[in-house]
């Protein structure tokens, strides 16, 4: 079956990802409406479909057919993707059909306004491997002399068929607590998630799943999409009194407008979506193959163990301190050394050095080198962070370049962590930024970027810009343009995406990075729920994940380096603590756990995951690859002593044996479906186990 089909008849078209269709058509009036997106249909299915239209209740209701991108005009009463004035005053568009083309799975439709010079094309594409339908828009402006203001601009809108209880999954959070699961029924209502902050935000995520309201780990209907941007997004579901359920979403924010002049286009990014029959488990696993296959730029290497130095030290850097660190890593068998902030410029705190990215010469006064070698010597590579979008006011920079940041005339400069945002939609402000990276990797051989930003946007604007609004936009493209240049002009280069912690977490940043720093928060406790919501959409192998120290240094709280172990064993593992007030007992156990993490590594990174429940407290993870299969458990807490039941697999073939390769114990696999795995858990609270199975 072709992927893309076009029935000109019906002027209806179908997009087939391997498991469903998706269907649209064009109405008496050249609105694109939607048809279907779920299971598979043929062409004579689909066009049954797109016969049913179904007349407004009543003068006050809005036209109930579903429409690709709902625009302003007519009688569209709810949420708007697309809302663009003329210089006329006119707003709303009423469209006439263009033509569309179609290749290598990618169709586009072009949809002209019938009197003013605006041209909309709806992108739809889709791969032979994934069930991911990426979908986003583009508008021109095809005038000579007038430009078109654009008050809102979705990259696509999501419509699904007439269901009676529809429930919304989504990720709330902060700063030290991201990627909390909620679940409800949809109301009637429409229902805003957003970011106004610049960034994608801890305190939501543009990604949403809907299901039918019975849909489990393992079975049911879900719906399930994601934003591929770094900066202020907005998604607006709405569900109306008669149960239609849709939603729309797009980068920016309400109350920004931007001005398409004459023969500019302005393209959106990608809002992808998916369905599935397997339940919440089955769209996890469909998103991970999509970013392995067709996100992530490196998806067959394995990320190192790491170390990072910033629990041990805070901003008490210097290279004496740093070898005595990258020694003691190198014994555990970490494989990447990475110095962490207080390296640059005045930065004995975060008052002041921001922006001044060469070595502070009291702390290093013979420069980064020694220490990149010391390093590679050690046989580990090095890493660095930087946070190039901010600047402290007490810094060379600032003093030099006060016009670089974002800011608006006559009001104050807020100041957040002591510091300010630079304005990279700036053309000078970008290049500057490039250059003082692309000389720092270049010079002194640096193999990987954590790349940090530490406040949220305010006074976001560009006083004399005729489109000041645009800060909102073209800020985020900058960002993702220098990572580009850099992974260009570096290939070896791999970098990390962070937002003090999580704060930047979408398919957009992850295009350009390799992992992404999930939290701040490496209470192991906090981060079994923290790693559960990331998972949802993201693969073990970009989720990083640090041991730290006892106790932990949010918390408080005090839990076995085997536990912290066995919960950061569930991603990109790192260690994080002061070594050298780690017992040689200790040192002992975390070299022997990381050999072990190192074992079971390919597993945890390039297998598929499978979420487990088990009684009480008890949960984990199962990542099945090849002939292994490596379960994770954590039982943080033992209400009244009680031992969990063993715990119950999935993705086991019931006709196999598992051999545990470090006990020898042999498992039938349908008594692990159905009866579960017995744990070795340690008597108390914050119990793990980590069991390694082979497929005899």
């Amino acid at each position: 079956m072709p992927r893309l089909h076009f029935e000109s008849a019906e002027r209806l078209w179908l997009v087939h990802t391997p498991s469903t269709t998706y269907a649209l058509r064009l109405d008496e009036n050249d609105n694109p409406r939607h048809v279907h997106w779920g299971r598979p249909l043929t062409t004579a299915q689909a066009i049954t479909l797109a016969g049913r239209t179904p007349a407004p209740a009543s003068s006050f209701d809005t036209t109930v057919e579903a429409e690709e991108l709902a625009a302003d005009g007519g009688a569209r009463f709810g949420p708007a993707g697309l809302r663009v004035r003329f210089a006329d005053g006119t707003s709303g568009v009423e469209w006439r059909y263009a033509g569309h083309d179609a290749e290598d799975g990618h169709l586009r439709i072009h949809l002209d306004d019938r009197h003013h010079p605006l041209r909309l094309t709806l992108h739809y594409r889709v791969h032979d491997d994934s069930d991911v339908i990426e979908r986003w828009t583009t508008i021109a402006n095809r005038g000579e002399d007038q430009p078109i203001g654009v008050r809102r601009l979705d990259s696509a809108a999501w419509n699904l068929p007439h269901r009676t209880g529809y429930r919304m999954t989504h990720l709330v959070g902060g700063w030290n607590s991201e990627f909390q699961l909620k679940r409800a029924e949809v109301p009637t209502a429409e229902t805003v998630f957003t970011s106004r902050r610049g960034l994608t935000s801890h305190h939501a995520s543009p990604w949403l799943a809907l299901d039918d309201g019975t849909a489990g780990e393992n079975r049911g209907e879900v719906w399930s999409t994601a934003l591929a941007w770094s900066g202020s997004w907005r998604i607006t579901l709405h569900r109306d009194p008669v149960g239609r359920t849709s939603w729309t979403g797009g980068h920016g924010h309400e109350g920004l407008e931007w001005s398409l002049a004459p023969g500019e286009t302005l393209e959106t990014p990608v809002f992808a979506g998916l369905h599935t029959t397997g339940g919440f488990g089955a769209a996890s696993r469909a998103w991970h193959d999509y970013v392995r296959g067709h996100v992530l730029t490196h998806p067959g290497e394995t990320r190192p163990v790491l170390y990072n130095s910033w629990e041990a030290t805070g901003f008490d850097v210097d290279e004496a301190g740093q070898v005595a660190l990258a020694a003691k890593a190198a014994r555990l068998g970490v494989e990447m050394f990475v110095m962490d902030d207080g390296w640059f410029g005045g930065r004995t705190s975060d008052h002041a050095g921001l922006g001044d990215w060469t070595p502070n010469p009291g702390r290093f006064p013979r420069g980064l080198q020694p220490l990149v070698d010391e390093v590679h010597r050690l046989g580990m590579r090095f890493g660095l962070w930087v946070e190039p979008e901010m600047v402290n006011p007490d810094s060379d920079l600032y003093r030099a370049h006060p016009d670089w940041v974002l800011h608006m005339a006559h009001r104050d400069r807020t100041e957040m962590r002591q510091q300010l945002v630079l304005n990279l939609a700036r053309p000078d402000t970008a290049e500057w930024t490039h250059a003082w990276l692309d000389r720092l990797v270049t010079e002194h051989g640096i193999d990987f970027l954590k790349w940090d930003a530490n406040r949220a946007f305010t006074e976001a604007g560009w006083p004399g810009h005729p489109d000041p609004d645009r800060v909102w936009l073209d800020h985020t493209r900058a960002v993702h343009r220098i990572m580009d240049r850099l992974r260009a002009g570096h290939p070896g280069l791999r970098l990390e995406a962070c937002a003090g912690g999580g704060g930047r977490a979408d398919l957009g940043v992850l295009a350009r990075t390799d992992q992404i720093w999930t939290s701040d928060n490496t209470d192991p406790v906090d981060r079994i729920g923290i790693q559960h919501g990331f998972g949802q959409l993201f693969p073990a192998q970009v989720m990083g994940a640090w041991v730290t120290d006892n106790p932990n240094v949010t918390t408080g709280r005090r839990t076995p380096l085997r536990f912290r172990f066995h919960v950061s064993m569930a991603g990109a593992l790192g260690i994080g603590g002061d070594l050298t007030t780690w017992t040689e007992d200790e040192l002992k156990e975390a070299a022997e756990l990381i050999a072990v993490y190192k074992r079971i590594r390919p597993t945890v990174q390039h297998g598929r995951a499978h979420r487990l429940a088990g009684d009480g407290a008890l949960t984990g993870v199962g990542y099945e690859h090849e002939d292994q299969y490596v379960v994770l458990a954590w039982c943080p807490s033992r209400p009244y002593g009680h031992n969990p039941a063993p715990l119950r697999l999935t993705a086991i073939d019931p006709e196999a044996f598992y051999r545990d390769r470090d006990t020898g114990a042999s498992y039938s696999g349908a008594v692990l479906l159905e009866s579960g795995l017995p744990l070795d858990l340690p008597r108390g609270d914050y119990a793990s186990a980590l069991v390694h199975l082979v497929k005899d």
